[in-house]
C-alpha cells in the first residue's frame, strides 16, 4: 500500500439475502486512510519497560482521504458521510483529521450531509442501528478495526470485499487476507474475493470507460446473490458447501 501510494481503502458492507444476521438492512461503506497513523510503525524503546508508538498525521494525507471519501460517497449516490474520531483526546492528530474533513465538505461537497462522531460512541451506535450510517470516514487504525466490526454485522469477513485505491493504481482483495492456515482444504469462502473482483471490474469501467467490465461484474454479482438466496453457502455462513462447490454454484447462475 505504501509503495503504490494506495491511500484510500474502501470496504463496502451490505446485508445479503440468504445470510441471516441480527440485521437485514445494512448498506454502508467504510473509507479508511491507508498510509499513516499508528500504522506508520514508528516505535521506540525509551528505557527498559517503556515503549512509545508514534501516531503520524499529515495535512496532505488527511485532506486527500477526506476528498477521496466525499468523492466516493457522491459517486455512489450516498447522501451522508460520518467521520469517526477521538479528537476529544488526541486533539492534534485526530483534530487535524476532522478539520480537513470539514474544510473539504464546506468547500467542495456542501450538498452532502456531514457529521462527526467520537469513535467509541460511534461503535455503540453501529451495533444498535447500523442503518443510520451510509459512509464512514476513518483514519488508519480506526478504519481497520471498524471495518471488521461492520463485517460482523452482515456475516463475517467471508462476505466483505475490499479495495486499496491510489491516484494511479488500485489493488483489490478480500478483507480477510489470504487465509494460509486453511489453504488447499476446501474450507475457504471465495465470496469475498468474488465481490472484490466485481469492485475491480467496476473500477476499470469507471477509470477506463470499459462498460463491458461493468456488465461482467453485474453478471457475477447476480450469480452469487442468486446462489446465496437459494441457500448455496459455505460452512462459515451456515451452509455446507466447500470452496469449489460454491464457486460452481455461482458459475451455474451467471446467466447470459
Amino acid at each position: 500500500r505504501k509503495r503504490l501510494n494506495l491511500y484510500g481503502a474502501v470496504r463496502p458492507v451490505r446485508s445479503l439475502a440468504g445470510v441471516p444476521t441480527r440485521y437485514d438492512d445494512v448498506d454502508l461503506i467504510v473509507v479508511r486512510e491507508n498510509t499513516e497513523g499508528l500504522y506508520s510503525g514508528i516505535e521506540n524503546i525509551i528505557t527498559e519497560g517503556v515503549i512509545t508508538s508514534l501516531k503520524v498525521a499529515t495535512e496532505e494525507a488527511c485532506r486527500r482521504i477526506a476528498k477521496f471519501g466525499f468523492e466516493y460517497a457522491a459517486s455512489r449516490g450516498r447522501k451522508k458521510i460520518t467521520a469517526f474520531h477521538k479528537a476529544n483526546i488526541m486533539k492534534l492528530s485526530d483534530g487535524l483529521f476532522i478539520r480537513c474533513a470539514r474544510t473539504v465538505h464546506e468547500a467542495q461537497f456542501p450538498e452532502l450531509e456531514y457529521q462527526e462522531v467520537i469513535i467509541d460512541a460511534g461503535c455503540m451506535r453501529l451495533v444498535q442501528n447500523p442503518s443510520q450510517f451510509q459512509v464512514l470516514l476513518l483514519e488508519n487504525l480506526y478504519g481497520d478495526v471498524v471495518s471488521d466490526l461492520c463485517a460482523g454485522l452482515v456475516g463475517g469477513l467471508g462476505v466483505t470485499p475490499g479495495a486499496n485505491i491510489g491516484d494511479r493504481q488500485a489493488v483489490f482483495e478480500a478483507v480477510h487476507g489470504s487465509a494460509p492456515d486453511i489453504a488447499g482444504q476446501g474450507k475457504a469462502n471465495p465470496l469475498a474475493l468474488l465481490m472484490s473482483a466485481v469492485m475491480m471490474l467496476n473500477y476499470l469501467a469507471t477509470t477506463h470507460g470499459d462498460e463491458g467490465c461493468r456488465q461482467v461484474g453485474a453478471r457475477i454479482k447476480a450469480g452469487y446473490n442468486k446462489a446465496l438466496a437459494e441457500g448455496q453457502k459455505t460452512r462459515d455462513i451456515g451452509g455446507s458447501l466447500g470452496t469449489e462447490d460454491f464457486a460452481t454454484a455461482v458459475v451455474d447462475r451467471l446467466g447470459g
